[in-house]
């Protein structure tokens, strides 16, 4: 599929016991269902040809055979689409019964996988009729339903490969396989596979689907890999079980999708491969070993356009749900808290300095130092808060400032730095009426070097304000705002910083500090660098480098997963779909391209700061980037879109 996106299905059929016919009727109504969802690769339960629950009822050769005959026509049916079908099913070889599941696709078996793990335990005893699987291959016949008979390679080892979507590698495995020690998934990942596939004939007992959705979530977690299991359902003999349908479709930690509990039919998600091999290839632990000890099964499928129904989160930064937005939250803030300690522990500074404006950023900032020193058991007063008003500040940033100061019981200084701008720019020969660059950035130097001061004063660290969208966009002024001792907020891009101080508003249990919170949530974001005009923020920050919510959505998605524009843009359009039209979506990620490039010079010399979050600009650890490279490769594509 485009964009190595392809979708995957799980299904339970209702069967009957010992009824092939009817379980393959099932089953083929199935597969066409998948079909007319554009589904490209489909898993079955194991055994669902006869139902798991025959007993020694599989030692009858008519149930065996009568399997073998219903596969054949289940292979036939499935002449006309490129969808890959797993099914179960006995069979023998060598006079030996195995459990395996069938792998076909237009017309042809491609292979047939044993199940490894017999279970003889408690309900299950496999093992009074089925061996253990091989993992090397070997030759069986099969007979197709025109009476064509063509070789066929049974054994554990085998992978099924996608000729024209590299990226898709599929493997299979069967129930009891998944809850094993050594699970052949391991290996199967190990060798290539991307995608591992389950038939399973799983009992319900209580608070088994829990323990199973952890497993089946974990495994494609450990193994970064997609993972789509199939349990067998109604129709099961309930002699002594009842089989649920619990079906789940996992992929790298994130469960895309489930069944209910007791119902039949197909569920389906649609899977990225292409940021599993962007994973894989990110974590330089994850050592691809063995594949020479499996057999390669190609396979081709049509690259076909596919209608996304895969939700794609407009903030992938922010927390969601209220039990995880508070466990977030707590977690992100003890991170910087915790960082900052540490730092202050080693200098032996028993103060911090502080620049606050009013605006998020240094709000954020101020709660982080107050958490470090409860912490150190500091007293607050040993936090110099500073606010420097000058020409762009407003009488709303510069309330909620001091409102902020108050309440959290820091030492408060207001330093005026309109003169020394003032003398700074007669000492440049600059006309002050003149609303420039040098205008504006003389302000945020004013103000660094005021803290900077200060800090060698009263022997403390100037706390960095400045975020991680910021830096991205080189939204700051080199040696000014850009520079710190310790930066706290360097790898917290903008929407989260928003969301971790509405959250610091709805529990501190402070009303006043609560609303001042608040307002500064609803102040526009800017860095108050120009007159106002009557009285409100004249340079808001979103109307010059775009809005921050496409900014950081962009920013996820192009160093976390290394996708390519195009992708990007597709996956924004989704995400954005009501909110920002086609046009504006590409007019901000072409400028996120230019200055993402063009301002590395500026996060290559950042002060420290510690990481929260698995996307990070610190040019020591996770973004190693030349200060000079071109733009034009992601830039051409980009403006093509």
């Amino acid at each position: 599929m485009r964009d190595d996106f392809i979708r995957v299905a799980a299904a339970t059929p209702k069967i009957r016991v010992a009824d092939p016919l009817y379980n393959r009727e099932q089953i083929e109504g199935l597969m066409a269902e998948a079909r007319g969802r554009q589904v490209k690769v489909l898993v079955f339960p194991e055994l669902c040809l006869t139902a798991y629950t025959c007993g020694d009822l599989f030692l009858q050769d008519s149930l065996i055979d009568e399997a073998k005959r219903q596969l054949a026509l289940l292979v036939q049916a499935s002449a006309d689409s490129d969808m890959l079908v797993f099914a179960g099913l006995p069979w023998v070889k060598d006079g030996r019964l195995y459990n395996v599941m069938a792998a076909f696709q237009q017309g042809r078996l491609l292979g047939l996988v044993p199940k490894r793990s017999i279970p003889n335990y408690s309900e299950f005893y496999e093992a009074r009729h089925f061996h253990e699987g091989n993992e090397t291959a070997v030759q069986v016949d099969f007979t197709d339903a025109a009476g064509r008979t063509y070789p066929v390679r049974l054994g554990s080892r085998l992978l099924f490969v996608c000729r024209n979507n590299p990226k898709l590698v599929v493997a299979a495995e069967i129930c009891e396989d998944l809850w094993g020690a050594m699970p052949p998934s391991i290996a199967h990942a190990m060798a290539g596979a991307t995608l591992i596939v389950n038939g399973s004939a799983s009992d319900e007992v209580t608070g088994k689907a829990a323990y199973r959705r952890e497993l089946a979530v974990g495994q494609s977690a450990r193994l970064v890999c997609g993972y789509v299991y199939a349990s067998a359902g109604e129709g099961e003999s309930t002699t002594d079980l009842v089989f649920g349908g619990h079906n789940l479709i996992a992929e790298n930690g994130t469960l895309l999708a489930q069944s209910k509990l007791f119902e039949t039919g197909i569920i389906t998600a649609d899977m990225d491969l292409g940021r599993l091999s962007s994973e894989r290839r990110r974590i330089t632990t994850y050592r691809m070993s063995g594949a020479e000890d499996y057999e390669i099964v190609y396979f081709s499928q049509k690259q076909e356009d596919l209608a996304l129904c895969r939700r794609i989160d407009p903030a992938p930064f922010v927390p969601s749900g209220r039990e995880d937005r508070t466990r977030r939250c707590e977690e992100i803030l003890s991170i910087q808290a915790m960082g900052l300690k540490k730092r202050l522990e080693h200098t032996g500074c028993r103060s911090a300095v502080v620049g606050i404006s009013g605006g998020l950023d240094s709000t954020l900032a101020l709660l982080v130092t107050v958490r470090a020193f409860d912490m150190l058991n500091i007293p607050r007063e040993k936090i110099v808060t500073v606010t420097m008003p000058c020409f762009g500040t407003t009488d709303r940033t510069y309330d909620n400032a001091c409102t902020l100061i108050r309440c959290l019981g820091t030492d408060f200084r207001e330093i005026d730095i309109r003169e020394a701008v003032t003398l700074h720019f007669r000492d440049i020969g600059h006309d002050g009426e003149k609303l420039d660059v040098t205008y504006e950035n003389s302000q945020a130097r004013e103000r660094t070097q005021v803290l900077m001061d200060i800090a060698n004063e009263t022997g403390g660290l100037v706390i960095g304000t400045g975020d991680m969208s910021e830096l991205a966009l080189g939204w700051a002024t080199y040696n000014g705002d850009h520079m710190s001792m310790y930066a706290v907020n360097a790898s917290v891009p903008k929407t989260l910083v928003r969301h971790l101080v509405r959250y610091y508003a709805d529990t501190c249990g402070d009303e006043k500090l609560s609303l001042a919170l608040s307002d500064v949530l609803d102040t526009p974001v800017s860095p108050e660098l120009l007159p106002p005009q009557d009285g409100e923020i004249a340079q808001k920050t979103e109307d010059l480098v775009g809005p921050y919510e496409l900014h950081d959505f962009f920013l996820y998605y192009v160093l976390r997963f290394g996708y390519r524009p195009r992708k990007v843009f597709r996956l924004a359009q989704l995400a954005f779909a009501g909110a920002y039209d086609r046009e504006t979506i590409k007019k901000w990620l072409c400028i996120f391209y230019r200055r993402f490039f063009a301002q590395q010079f500026k996060r290559s010399c950042l002060p420290d700061g510690p990481k929260v979050g698995s996307v990070a600009v610190s040019p020591r650890g996770d973004l190693r980037m030349p200060s000079d490279a071109s733009a034009g490769l992601w830039l051409g594509e980009a403006e093509q879109l």
